[in-house]
């Protein structure tokens, strides 16, 4: 569980991925509109990368969001994920969340949960800090000061 004043590292997160909840403020904007604000998300620790927020659908102004036309992805750990686009206005962010629509296992609570690219939106804030993007374009992981790398994504990591 989370200890808000010790920095992590993720080479001390599990494989496999371990699901927890967290108390952590997150906070999306784009295009100037509060797409997602919760307190009661779920994150997914896994070695190598920073966390994976995934937030419940009843903290994200849904009206923004809809199914994107990407083909599905799968997960060995969580099942297939469904994309999501976001449309602020004629603005199409594509492929900018997913989603595990029937998530397997352990994984189960992801339902009803999306997660954010935070390379595809303006902002994304964990507790007031503003988050930094996993580096390359397959993860969505969320980089902040509380924890430590080098984290899988950028060229020359894929075989960690």
């Amino acid at each position: 569980m989370i200890n808000k004043t010790e920095p992590e590292s993720v080479w001390d997160y599990p494989r496999p991925p371990r699901m927890e909840p967290t108390p952590r403020h997150l906070r999306i904007v784009h295009g100037g509109i509060v797409i997602a604000e919760t307190s009661q998300s779920l994150r997914i620790l896994e070695t190598s990368h920073p966390p994976v927020y995934y937030i419940p659908q009843s903290d994200i102004a849904m009206k923004h969001i809809v199914p994107s036309a990407k083909r599905s992805s799968f997960c060995e750990w969580k099942g297939s994920a469904d994309y999501w686009n976001i449309v602020i206005n004629d603005a199409v962010v594509r492929d900018a969340a997913w989603s595990y629509p029937k998530p397997t296992g352990s994984f189960a609570a992801l339902k009803d949960h999306l997660a954010f690219y935070a390379s595809r939106v303006d902002e994304c804030y964990v507790d007031g800090e503003k988050v930094q993007p996993q580096p390359g374009d397959f993860y969505g992981g969320w980089i902040t000061s509380h924890v430590r790398g080098p984290f899988k994504g950028p060229p020359g990591t894929m075989g960690w």
